[in-house]
């Protein structure tokens, strides 16, 4: 096979509630999904007031990315709303991408976008334990129409994988009385026109007076039951034509990127050009979309891999270590070395005077263990009985800058006797009767455990290698959203563990601006990922069948403990139908590349692709 390059557009249309609204501009009620990682709620984030907006578009920097971490992991977090899946979840510090891990994701889908739909809030992103509760309560609650006057725009729903948008000025009815068209622009943007007839924006403005009725209070009249005219006669038609703008330009921003199935990674620069003050209501939205990109050379990838077959050598240590537990210390007549234990008399002092815990007789010492310090070992390594030693050594404070001084009498050298190697150790010691037996056993479950290690490793690997085909500058809405998801997903799993991030960095010993730093490598690379699954899927002709998405609801039903009717009837109210094809699609485009990769070892020699296969392979290709 030549290598292909495929110009097609490939996005993931993920979209569900959002409830962002600026005081001037506009916002979505849907919002996009960037493709690897999900992006979190356009409704309230977290109870600190951080919302989806200022996620995608805020943090470009550590210091700003950090200022929204920060607001994280106290406190409730709204779950965020869809995870446009992980293209490649076993790459570049994600999870094994395989069936299983696509239904759980599917299944944390449906659980988040219940829990947004339903303006819900709970401590853990992905506990499905809650998801009959949260459906009762989205079954009882009405999806807010539209969104917070308080938030700046959010990105809006992005297309389906293997589908792409014209890039030409390109008319549609929406049905409502809109009409919209897109055109490409250059830098990976497009600019949204859309046209809302004068008669259909009217159905708005009276919804914005109801909205205001409620807030008002005039004489003779009950709250909210003021009619528009009065209200219209005292307050002018200007307050509700603004709050209609505020509130229904995202519903038709949404209802055009929808249309046109354009693949949008950033929250949109939208200008009203007409129909402020009266009239049609017309605007236009400049909005980056995901790039074009190929990959020629992806169906020649090369990975090296260890072999899972462990050495005769391997399997011998792993004898000696069960041998150690049974070994006996004798005393020696040699010099010391490494694993040996010799008893000295040490004296450790510092300016003269004797240091607690570095003075005492009969020690035992275990030779290579380092618990003292360096110097230590390095001076008893090679000493024998009778020896007498003087030396100094670094203090283990890094901020003492005095010495340590010791002086050590070496005693006695004493060693560790294994036992004999025989079959009769082999059968107390073991499930065994023979050594031979024991052997062939270690060997089976260390080829087991390498292979189920092997198989997240080279699905790792692969997807570095097919990330380093994906060369072009990464628009910086993509990573940081994806970065910004990272650093979401960490808070919430600390805060399930009852941390903070300032607690989780003193522990670890890193800086805010490190942690930010290793996050967005592996950001960089999940999304160049991403990009190139996409490329593959559709250079290869990969989509997903109407059974294989059966297959995933009836899965997800099953682990959410719901009927696939009811999990898929969730999806559609979601819109996240496409989004759990597109993951679909796109795990099967990393299937496609591990079935053609070729894998070699450290010595270059063809390694048997099948020793990577885990269990869950080996049944799917026996059904």
């Amino acid at each position: 096979m030549t290598s292909v390059e495929t110009s097609t557009t490939i996005g993931t249309r993920t979209s569900s509630t959002s409830d962002q609204m600026p005081a001037a501009a506009v916002t979505t009620r849907r919002v996009a999904a960037s493709t690897l990682p999900s992006k979190s709620s356009t409704k309230s984030v977290l109870d600190g007031g951080v919302n989806a907006a200022e996620v995608v578009g805020a943090a470009t920097s550590p210091e700003a990315t950090w200022s929204l971490v920060r607001n994280v992991s106290p406190g409730p977090v709204t779950q965020p709303c869809t995870r446009a899946g992980s293209p490649a979840a076993a790459t570049v510090g994600t999870r094994p991408h395989s069936r299983a891990a696509t239904a759980a994701t599917t299944a944390s889908r449906i659980v988040r976008a219940a829990a947004t739909g339903a303006g819900m809030q709970t401590s853990s992103a992905r506990a499905a334990s809650n998801w009959m509760t949260r459906l009762h309560h989205l079954r009882r609650r009405r999806r807010p129409r539209g969104g917070d006057r308080r938030m700046r725009p959010g990105p809006g729903p992005v297309g389906t994988l293997g589908r792409s948008y014209e890039h030409v000025p390109h008319p549609t009815e929406a049905g409502h009385g809109m009409n919209s068209t897109v055109e490409e622009l250059d830098g990976n943007k497009v600019k949204v026109s859309v046209s809302v007839e004068e008669t259909e924006f009217d159905k708005d403005i009276d919804a914005a007076f109801k909205r205001i009725a409620q807030e008002v209070n005039l004489p003779g009249f009950r709250r909210g039951k003021a009619p528009r005219k009065l209200l219209e006669a005292r307050l002018g038609a200007g307050v509700a034509r603004e709050e209609a703008l505020r509130e229904a330009l995202p519903k038709y921003y949404a209802d055009a990127v929808t249309e046109h199935d354009v693949d949008v990674i950033a929250a949109p620069e939208l200008e009203i050009t007409g129909g402020q003050e009266e009239g049609p209501v017309e605007f236009e939205a400049i909005v980056e979309v995901r790039p074009v990109v190929t990959v020629p050379g992806y169906d020649g990838l090369k990975v090296t891999m260890p072999s899972p077959e462990p050495s005769d050598e391997e399997i011998q240590n792993q004898i000696d270590r069960m041998r150690n537990l049974d070994a006996t210390v004798e005393v020696v007549d040699r010099a010391a070395a490494e694993g040996d234990t010799v008893v000295i008399d040490i004296v450790g002092t510092l300016d003269g005077e004797e240091q607690d815990g570095l003075t005492t007789d009969d020690y035992s010492y275990e030779l290579g263990s380092g618990i003292i310090t360096p110097e230590v070992d390095e001076q008893l390594t090679g000493a024998e009985a009778g020896d007498e030693l003087d030396f100094d050594a670094t203090h283990p404070d890094e901020d003492e800058e005095r010495q340590l001084h010791f002086a050590i009498t070496v005693k006695e050298v004493k060693a560790k006797v294994l036992p004999e190697l025989t079959d009769e150790w082999a059968s107390e010691n073991s499930d065994f009767d023979t050594v031979e037996e024991l052997e062939n056993d270690l060997r089976t479950r260390m080829v087991e455990v390498r292979k189920a290690q092997g198989a997240g490793e080279l699905q790792e690997k692969v997807g570095q290698a097919l990330a380093k085909l994906v060369d072009l500058e990464l628009p910086e809405a993509l990573v940081s959203m994806e970065l910004n998801n990272r650093l979401q997903d960490l808070a919430m799993r600390l805060q399930a563990q009852g941390l903070e991030l300032e607690q989780y960095l003193m522990m670890t010993g890193r800086s805010q601006e490190q942690l930010v730093d290793e996050l967005r490598e592996a950001a960089e690379t999940a999304s160049r990922v991403d990009l190139g699954l996409r490329a593959v899927a559709a250079a290869e002709k990969i989509d997903c069948s109407d059974d294989e998405l059966d297959a995933e609801i009836e899965s997800v039903a099953e682990r959410v403990g719901e009927k696939p009717a009811k999990v898929r009837q969730q999806l559609e109210r979601n819109d996240q139908i496409p989004a759990v094809r597109s993951d679909i699609t796109k795990r099967k485009a990393l299937e496609w590349l591990l079935d053609h990769v070729e894998i070699v070892d450290e010595n270059g020699d063809p390694v048997d692709r099948s020793l990577y296969e885990t269990d869950e392979e080996d049944e799917q290709d026996d059904g």
